[in-house]
């Protein structure tokens, strides 16, 4: 199975390494595991990276065409906010047979799939086994140190003691540990039957063996969730370890600068400056790229410690991170731009194309109500130092939002992740989403969309979205207000999806993984960017991805492209009773299916998630994403912010309604259900609102963008990547 590698590194494992120090012996995996377990690891790891290829090949090779994710049976429990929305009933149920279309709208659906490219099967593999490769030969360095030499036995007793213990005082919860290995399935080892304290050893050193590599990709993510899985451990362990190596590097590296400038403090001038800036960024203008290596057993001391108070030696766990212990430029481009100018004037090389795009941190140290000022550059250095050490992460999350209504819906909701992982909200185009955003919900509060209730909507809006049956008169003469927001919104999410993928090649995150959660347009943008990264083959990049309500094709072909891509998960959430969604589209691509309405089949290792019962409507994505998160089996959740996107949505809803109401008293509607209402909606006159409606959309949209740029010409602004100041009495709903 590892027949090339054998051929490039033959010799590799039988070498033996005698000269590591004696402070170095009994404190290293040789003092952990005997000789026998140390190649049981190896073994793990062969046989976990083995699986991952295993995944890779189905992609290409397989035949079934039915889905067989690990969330392919999922379907909710009625909710009570089934019942609300924006009171427009579901889509009829699918038909079921051979008839006519059915959803209709994907004649690929159960079909047998197109072959994906041999050279493409070929790229892909051989990324992967490059890191493969690079991986076994780096475990195989540490678990064939030869552990004979009797002078180094000092000391190792009262570790091995300390390394089987069972009692720790660890928050594992068993729920936690059957989700993670539901999702990815363990191998069979004897390391899980080895002692709790032990196993979190063995974790821990091969998280410090992976980014020894020098980055941290997303197909070594993937292993780690892989053997925490096979060990039997909590994801949160992982999660939580994962956040102290991170302020551990960034600490040292911090206490090492500050020293550094202390002594070449009368050297400094402009040129050194804007070297350590460039490379630091928010992170600290002297966090990296100061000094010509870090002390290893300095930065090794805040990283061999395990939870528990378990820990390596100083320097074993040096000689894990191998030279990531002793580079400061090797921890900077680890840490990449991230947590820095990933907006303002660094993003103009990436944004040619779009007119607004920039990375928001979700929580910081940074706020935007402070306006820096050339005297105040010192103190502000001070605060991102501080920021470096609290706020940086191995991990990246990049939250996009489909749709607003005002500026803070690009940060808010995706307060919901928790603090395991560097979150970022994508702000793009804001002005095409917020005339989206109003423009739907005036469609929806609309009289016509009231009047056409359930009745007309199910004898009529599922076939016109497949086939030519005209809509009523007067639904689609308010249809006008939203299509042409919607098609403007959807070519730039296309575009700013290119712009995305454009700054994860160029490492903008580092080597960190990224997941990408979106909703609505979200989603378009994220498969455009995906799409983007399969042309260039970027691989390795990508950890996670969730898409909601996306109004994308859900052929095989193009998700068996964006699949290919992704090194983890690919999760499809979609609801059938989404009419908006179903409305919005109906111009489109029809024939290729839509991904937010259906699951998508026939692709390995695409898992779908049915919302059906939650979602009614597409405007409750934005107020639902916690719930839906939850139910991915995501587990870094936030409960506080959960709870407060559900007493949001019962705001909104309140709003909607009252809204609704003025609309149908404006219209002349006195019921909704009454004949002569459905005459009108049926008249070529309609309701007359559509102009009405039009001027109200462009009134909201020109009122918060106003606002918001006398707010950037008050803080003088160039660089918006800051957090944005909640104000509960700006931001109503949320």
């Amino acid at each position: 199975m590892f027949k090339n590698f054998r051929e490039k590194h033959g010799g590799f494992f039988e070498s033996k390494q005698s000269n590591a120090s004696e402070s170095d012996r009994g404190q290293d995996l040789s003092s952990i595991l005997d000789r026998s377990q140390r190649g049981d690891l190896t073994v793990l790891v062969a046989e976990v990276a083995e699986s991952m290829r295993v995944r890779i090949l189905e992609l290409y090779e397989h035949t079934n065409p039915k889905d067989d994710s690990p969330n392919r049976r999922s379907s909710l429990h009625p909710s009570p906010e089934a019942d609300h929305d924006e009171d427009t009933p579901p889509l009829p149920l699918r038909p079921q047979g051979n008839g006519a279309a059915g959803i209709r709208g994907n004649p690929r659906r159960g079909s047998p799939r197109k072959q994906l490219s041999p050279q493409t099967k070929i790229t892909v593999l051989s990324a992967f086994e490059d890191w493969r490769d690079s991986v076994l030969l780096r475990v195989g360095a540490v678990v064939n140190k030869d552990d004979d030499d009797q002078g180094g036995k000092e000391g190792q007793e009262e570790l091995q003691d300390a390394a089987k213990s069972d009692d720790l005082p660890l928050d594992e919860d068993k729920d936690r540990i059957a989700k993670l290995q539901e999702i990815y399935h363990p191998v069979e080892t004897p390391l899980a039957e080895l002692p709790r304290a032990t196993r979190l050893l063995i974790l821990h050193s091969l998280l410090l063996l992976m980014l020894s590599l020098e980055h941290y990709s997303a197909y070594s993510r993937v292993l780690m969730l892989n053997v925490t899985s096979s060990l039997n451990i909590d994801i949160n362990v992982l999660n939580q370890d994962e956040v102290s190596v991170a302020r551990g590097l960034l600490q040292t590296a911090l206490a090492l600068s500050a020293d550094q400038d202390t002594k070449e403090q009368p050297k400094r001038n402009d040129d050194m400056r804007k070297w350590k800036v460039g490379l630091a960024s928010v992170a600290g203008a002297a966090l990296i790229g100061l000094t010509g290596g870090l002390a290893a057993p300095l930065v090794a001391a805040g990283l061999g410690t395990v939870m528990g108070g378990l820990g390596l030696g100083a320097t074993a766990a040096a000689g894990l991170l191998g030279t990531l212990a002793g580079s400061s430029v090797v921890v900077g481009g680890l840490f990449g731009a991230y947590g820095g100018r990933m907006t303002g004037r660094m993003m103009e090389k990436y944004a040619r194309e779009v007119d607004d795009f920039a990375f928001i941190p979700i929580r910081g140290e940074r706020r935007r109500n402070v306006k820096v000022k050339e005297s105040a550059q010192e103190n502000e250095s001070v605060k991102e130092k501080e920021s470096a050490k609290q706020d940086r992460r191995l991990r990246v999350t990049i939250g996009v939002t489909g749709w607003v209504k005002e500026e803070s819906n690009f940060v808010i909701p995706w307060r919901v992740i928790g603090a395991d992982t560097e979150v970022f909200g994508l702000r793009w185009e804001m002005e095409p989403l917020m005339n989206l955003g109003n423009a739907i919900s005036a469609l929806v509060t609309s009289a016509a969309w009231s009047v056409a209730g359930r009745e007309v909507l199910a004898r009529t809006f599922f076939h016109t979205i497949m086939s030519a049956v005209m809509l009523p008169l007067g639904l689609m003469k308010v249809a006008g207000v939203v299509d042409n927001p919607f098609s403007v919104a959807k070519a730039r999410a296309d575009k700013a999806g290119e712009v995305l993928a454009d700054a994860l090649i160029n490492k903008a995150q580092g080597e960190r993984p990224v997941t990408l959660i979106g909703y609505s347009l979200g989603s378009r943008l994220i498969f455009s960017c995906l799409q983007s990264l399969e042309r260039r083959k970027a691989y390795g990049l990508i950890e996670t991805v969730i898409m909601m309500g996306s109004p994308t094709p859900s052929d095989t072909e193009g998700w068996q492209k964006i699949r290919s891509v992704v090194s983890g998960r690919v999760v499809n959430v979609f609801s059938e009773n989404d009419s908006v969604l179903a409305f919005l589209y109906r111009t489109s691509s029809l024939q290729l299916g839509v991904a937010g309405l259906q699951p998508v089949e026939g692709v390995p290792g695409v898992e779908n998630l049915n919302v059906s019962e939650m979602i009614s409507g597409h405007l409750r994505y934005q107020f639902l994403l916690g719930r839906i998160l939850a139910l991915t089996g995501l587990q870094d959740l936030d409960p506080s912010e959960i709870e407060r996107e559900e007493a949001a949505l019962a705001s909104e809803d309140e709003r909607l309604e009252k809204e609704r109401l003025e609309n149908e008293r404006e219209a002349g509607v006195k019921d909704r259900e009454s004949s002569a209402a459905r005459d009108t909606l049926n008249s070529h006159e309609g309701f007359k609102e559509d102009a009405r409606l039009q001027k109200k959309v462009e009134m909201r949209t020109q009122e918060n963008m106003t606002a918001h740029r006398i707010e950037m010409l008050d803080m003088d602004d160039d660089d918006s990547s800051a957090p944005l100041f909640a104000d509960p009495s700006k931001h109503s709903t949320l």
